[in-house]
């Protein structure tokens, strides 16, 4: 245990359960379902509406090898290649064996996808992908329809939902192990302000930390709040250097910051065409599959062009596509191109590069366990080890089912989980009281968009050793200007949902910086131009990262692709793995010159 937690009163009220799930999304929907079937009683702890999880964002589809001639062992090898030598093989196996099993029971549960003439499910190709085997619905809405299955099943089971509700912190007994969360409760659920949900067991499914960066795909809850709640447990978090930046992302102008709209990688699967503005494509000759190349190399491609043409963005053009296609096929798609003033059946589309996905997180074995005994991570905000160092295209939606599943196994399986309640906990103190020297300074709510900018432009698409370490003295300056402020009173920021949704964002921020700095190589989507080559040698490890109780990041180093054991209650050490290992503590210190 780190005895970090975020500044806030005392829990006001508390309800009791067998399992709590925060996220509403496929993993968290998932796993609360199944969790319910069993017998146990579930509490669903979302920060939107139940129906506005990250999933329902999710255009292209979900992958699994159900079509005619595709296998399993076709759909690890695109995965591993995908992952740039740093998945770990067991979990991939797990993924793309239990997948299509998982999507057939996601179908029972009452979700609808596309069928072709014959009756059987429409697939197509994304990039990465050598087969076409991505499950799509009502177009381009996959997301929108698996949550609306989801949550219709959740609701027919009368599982208890909290709304509209940001997690804080969890609560541990005097051994470290998971007795609950504490949340906040934003004005519209069923209770009101700060409150406590106690359970031996707790499943992450928060979804991304996308709002780290000015330009992303991520809705605004998008916060790191899973992993930041996780850091502070004193749990390990892995290869949160590797964010994806979606390749085509459509382009609003310089500047354009938050939620941006996505064109999703389908477009390309079904023949559109990546050109700069004289109409050339750029793709033929860079990959073999060129435009359907893994998102990092088409991330990199187009970032490549616009460096070289000084442009602001690239086209994708599928005209070619005609009216009716696009009506059809890509609706969504179609209405918010349409909406900016953008016709995609007449002209190319805008594009640009921006913030999508987190293929690090949480760091889990298997069954989902982190290395908080009772603590769970599932979806985006955990790493398996499923994605390594590039996710593949439309894996994070089975990813999300099949690991969901392997979770509620494992928590309905266990015995002897001890209840809460007995008075142990590691609780906020009361309202009015001093919170103590474990209790981390809040920002002010306009910290949020200054660290947005110090991390799209050091630790962005490109970055370097001179970018990030500015980054990195930048982040601490907050850091620093928050305890400072909190010394001196009046406090600048105080306890609610603005303050500490920037307060997680510097934490993982922060993190994401001090394993970016670690990593000198290029590889999937880290790109260091400083160090522009893969170095299998010395870096086909993950890097681990903890917090210390001085709320520095320490990050170590693996033995190799593998990860090791995640032995719940159990603090890593250098001699986890083979001499190799490395354990650095990262103060913050002098930038270095760009």
């Amino acid at each position: 245990m780190t005895g970090i937690r975020l500044t806030a009163p005392a829990p006001g009220w508390a309800i009791d359960a067998d399992v709590v799930v925060v996220g509403s999304g496929v993993a968290g929907l998932t796993t609360a379902l199944r969790c319910a079937a069993a017998g146990l009683t579930t509490v669903v702890v979302t920060k939107a509406r139940l129906d506005d999880g990250s999933t329902r964002w999710a255009q292209g589809g979900i992958a699994a090898a159900i079509g005619e001639g595709d296998t399993p062992e076709q759909h690890l090898d695109d995965t591993l290649v995908a992952g740039a030598g740093l998945c770990d093989e067991t979990a991939v196996r797990a993924l793309v064996t239990e997948g299509p099993d998982a999507v057939r029971r996601l179908i029972d549960t009452g979700a609808h996808f596309d069928t072709t003439d014959t009756g059987a499910i429409a697939l197509t190709r994304e990039g990465g992908h050598h087969r076409r085997r991505i499950a799509h619905a009502g177009g381009d809405a996959t997301g929108a329809e698996i949550s609306r299955a989801l949550v219709e099943a959740v609701r027919s089971a009368a599982l208890r939902i909290i709304e509209n509700a940001l997690v804080l912190d969890l609560l541990t007994d005097a051994e470290g192990r998971t007795e609950g969360v504490t949340l906040h409760v934003m004005g519209e659920g069923q209770h009101d302000g700060v409150g406590a949900v106690r359970a031996p067991a707790v499943v992450l499914a928060t979804g991304g930390m996308g709002q780290v960066f000015s330009a992303t795909t991520n809705p605004p809850v998008s916060t790191g709040d899973g992993v930041a709640l996780a850091l502070r447990a004193g749990a390990e978090v892995s290869d949160l250097e590797f964010v994806q930046f979606h390749p085509t992302v459509l382009f609003l102008g310089a500047g354009s910051e938050g939620q941006q709209p996505l064109v999703s990688e389908a477009v390309r699967g079904e023949g559109a065409h990546l050109v700069d503005a004289s109409g050339t494509r750029f793709m033929l000759g860079q990959h073999e599959l060129a435009e359907l190349a893994p998102r990092d190399i088409v991330a990199k491609a187009i970032t490549r062009q616009m460096q070289l043409q000084d442009a602001e963005h690239m086209y994708l053009d599928a005209r070619h596509f005609g009216a009716e296609m696009w009506e059809q096929r890509f609706p969504t798609i179609l209405a918010a191109c349409r909406t900016h003033g953008i016709d995609p059946v007449t002209r190319p589309i805008p594009v640009a590069p921006a913030a999508h996905y987190a293929s690090g997180g949480v760091r889990t074995d298997l069954r989902g366990r982190t290395t908080v005994p009772g603590l769970y991570a599932c979806g985006e905000v955990a790493c398996t080890g499923v994605h390594g160092a590039n996710r593949l295209a439309s894996n994070s939606l089975l990813e999300g089912l099949v690991f969901a599943e392997r979770i509620a196994a494992d928590i309905t399986g266990a015995t002897g989980a001890p209840r809460v309640g007995s008075g142990s906990s590691v609780r906020h103190p009361p309202v009015g009281e001093p919170t103590g020297a474990g209790a981390v300074p809040l920002l002010p709510a306009e910290s949020r968009t200054a660290i947005q900018r110090i991390m799209t432009k050091g630790a962005g698409v490109i970055r370097s050793a001179g970018s990030l370490a500015v980054a990195a003295e930048e982040l601490e300056a907050l850091q620093r200007a928050a305890a400072a402020a909190e010394e001196d009173g009046p406090k600048d920021a105080v306890p609610g949902v603005e303050a500490w949704e920037a307060t997680n964002l510097l934490l993982v921020s922060r993190v994401l910086v001090a394993a970016a700095r670690e990593r000198e190589e290029t590889r999937g989507c880290h790109w260091r131009e400083d160090r522009p080559d893969r170095d299998d040698a010395a870096w086909r490890r993950h890097l681990v990262v903890r917090i210390a109780p001085d709320r520095q990041p320490v990050v170590r180093t693996t033995d190799g692709a593998a990860f090791p054991p995640v032995r719940p209650g159990v603090p890593a050490e250098p001699t986890d793995t083979a001499g190799s290992d490395s354990l650095r503590h990262h103060p913050a210190d002098a930038p270095e010159e760009p």
